[in-house]
């Protein structure tokens, strides 16, 4: 699933457009850690694939790697309202959207605490679809850390 040499094109404006490579993980997640990670074949992700929220790849259920940024660990509280919480902590970018740019509605994930072998996932582009609407994902889904290669910014 890494790709030609673990190289992947991300093609999504969550982070910047270009070729990324994936670096292996040699040591525990850590919050603020860029990753690509396998979104689970959940319900969630077969409607975020119809919407066109991620492309098709080479994880389970064919869907593309995301890329986004670790922003709790197992154990830690969310509380989702008008933007996340984290442990009552402010999660900076995390205002939530009633709706996507298609004017289809978006549910919020309902907060708790994320579960062991699980981590919420953020990305600060304003429309990103991340863990403040499909929740915790599995942390086997992690392909490594994401490293860019070549990219720009639009």
């Amino acid at each position: 699933m890494g790709g030609y040499g673990g190289l992947r094109i991300n093609t999504t404006p969550s982070e910047p457009l270009g070729l990324w490579r994936i670096v292996p993980l040699a040591r525990p997640l850590a919050r603020g850690d860029l990753i690509f990670v396998c979104p689970p074949p959940t319900r969630e992700f077969q409607l975020a694939f119809a919407r066109g929220y991620i492309r098709r790849g080479l994880c389970p259920g064919r869907v593309g790697p995301l890329i986004k940024t670790v922003a709790a660990l197992p154990g830690q509280r969310i509380e989702v309202g008008a933007e996340v919480r984290i442990d009552d902590e402010r999660l900076a970018g995390s205002a939530l959207r009633a709706s996507d740019a298609a004017g289809r509605p978006l549910a919020p994930f309902a907060g708790g605490v994320v579960p062991a072998g699980q981590i919420f996932l953020h990305s600060s582009f304003a429309e990103s679809y991340d863990s403040r609407y499909f929740g915790p994902v599995p942390v086997d889904g992690v392909l490594g850390l994401a490293s860019p290669v070549l990219t720009v910014d639009p």
